[in-house]
């Protein structure tokens, strides 16, 4: 190649998403707007012929021998629309007289952007519902597996691997929802003229109002869309991109943070992204295993994520009824931000759909910090059992649920703190100083002040007693909040096949 290529669409955006940013959808599209208005002017009266209309429809995509009819006419006109309306003329002679009358330039460039909002939103919503069924199925494989949590990326209590995919899940679907949002509100620009009041078209039905709002409908419907703005400038208002963009700059800060996720599991290497057989991590250290697929997201994310700013500083400079210089970054901006949305979508996907766990690596850690953890159901294990009569005491060797303090009588809980937190502090200096195990529970076991409750302390270090209701939870989202969400997606998750990438 001797020229740029972005490579959003080159190497990494899905068919559909480039096809559908493409000049030749661009331009198809036009026509087919044109072809809308003139069906409509000639409903409503105007003098158009069918054999205009015929040859409208025989003609709406460009061939190579069109495009380069369109440059040439392009660089003499100065005027890409008017270039392009000289061309369809030739195309369909017939049609050349009526061909985008009464319009101007925005009836056909704003009216196809507001199509392909619409078009690469339902594209996105696909993959997302696909992404959410993919991670649904993870979190339910390991709805009840435990694994340390983290606070401030330190070690906090336990959750489980499928609980933690939950968190993931829940903002990909206040992004379903946001970009379904998005999706349903656009309305269509319809016909406004120059200005947005119609003029042009009010003189054409010679001053007949009515029919200057019924054609307005019958575009919109022949366009596919539920509504037009009621009120225009010459463009729609770019506030309507402030939102799009701004929906999926939200959906790029979920895909951020997944990703990033992965990335600090893969490590502490208890869970990675798919890593296949062939696939060098590092040129110069062979035994890497790079996170590479999600450090992708995390760059494409962060791109994602910037585009809204300039949706928004372009809507806050249109002069009065319109400025042009919305145009050129637009035509980067919103292509840009939907070829990145659907790349980050696909790599998510692979990722998930390869996941790889280590409930062993889990395990070690797990049990590096649980004896920490459990230091406060001994200290309620020792004290009950010191509280209680000594025959009591010594048929008893009953545990309470992690979290659950039983009822205190006259053991003393200071006491026992007092011989936990000794113990702690002298394992945590072994941990910490000697690079040891912790050995805490060792200790315990070697402190005869412990001794009733020796025979507990496997029970109370059950990793399964300190997760709390993370399984329940889980299958209580997955069914109630998941499963409702998707209904509407469910032909696109029986066609979905599985992601390969580019790695």
């Amino acid at each position: 190649m001797d020229s740029y290529q972005t490579p959003l669409s080159s190497r990494y955006a899905s068919k559909e998403m480039s096809h559908l940013f493409s000049s030749e959808m661009r331009f198809h599209t036009w026509r087919k707007l044109w072809l809308n208005l003139a069906i409509a002017e000639k409903e409503l009266g105007l003098p158009i012929s069918d054999l205009a209309i015929q040859q409208m429809k025989a003609n709406l995509h460009l061939d190579a021998e069109q495009f380069k009819a369109v440059a040439e006419e392009e660089k003499k006109r100065r005027h890409d629309v008017m270039a392009h309306v000289h061309v369809f003329g030739l195309q369909a002679p017939a049609a050349a007289g009526i061909i985008h009358l009464g319009a101007t330039s925005c009836f056909v460039t704003d009216n196809a952007d507001l199509i392909f909002l619409r078009e690469a939103l339902t594209l996105l919503l696909d993959k997302l519902a696909i992404l959410i069924s993919r991670l649904s199925a993870f979190a339910a494989q390991h709805a009840s597996l435990p694994t340390l949590g983290f606070t401030h990326f330190q070690p906090a209590q336990l959750t489980t691997v499928g609980k933690r995919t939950t968190l993931w899940i829940q903002e990909l679907l206040w992004d379903l929802r946001n970009l379904t949002r998005a999706r349903d509100d656009l309305g269509f620009r319809g016909v406004k003229g120059t200005t947005g009041t119609q003029a042009s078209f009010l003189s054409l039905f010679n001053g007949d109002h009515a029919k200057v709002l019924a054609l307005d409908k019958r575009v919109t419907e022949l366009s596919g869309f539920a509504y037009a703005y009621p009120v225009t400038s010459q463009t729609y208002s770019r506030k309507i991109d402030v939102d799009v963009l701004n929906t999926l700059g939200s959906l790029g800060a979920s895909a951020h943070k997944m990703a990033t996720d992965i990335r600090l599991l893969a490590n502490l290497k208890e869970v990675e992204e798919p890593f296949e057989k062939g696939q060098i991590g590092s040129s110069a250290m062979a035994y890497k295993r790079n996170p590479m697929r999600c450090e992708r997201v995390c760059s494409l994310a962060r791109h994602l994520m910037v585009l809204p700013q300039n949706a928004l500083m372009t809507s806050s400079v249109q002069w009065f009824e319109r400025t042009l210089d919305d145009s050129a970054n637009r035509r980067v901006s919103l292509p840009e931000a939907f070829l990145t949305a659907d790349i980050v979508l696909s790599t998510l996907q692979n990722i998930s759909e390869g996941l790889v766990v280590y409930p062993k690596v889990i395990e070690r850690r797990i049990l590096e910090e649980l004896p920490f953890m459990a230091t406060e159901n001994i200290i309620m294990a020792i004290v009950t059992h010191n509280s209680k009569p000594a025959a009591v005491a010594s048929e008893e060797n009953s545990v309470s649920p992690a979290g659950e303090e039983p009822p205190q009588a006259a053991g003393d809980r200071q006491e026992a703190h007092e011989h936990i937190r000794v113990l702690s502090h002298q394992a945590a200096k072994v941990v910490k100083e000697e690079g040891k195990p912790n050995d805490l529970i060792e200790r315990i076991k070697q402190d005869k002040y412990f001794e009733p409750i020796w025979s507990s302390l496997d029970s109370l270090m059950d990793p399964s007693t300190f997760i709390g209701r993370a399984p329940e939870q889980v299958h209580e989202f997955l069914k109630e909040w998941v499963e409702p969400a998707l209904k509407p997606y469910e032909n696109a998750l029986k066609q979905a096949k599985g992601v390969e990438l580019n790695v």
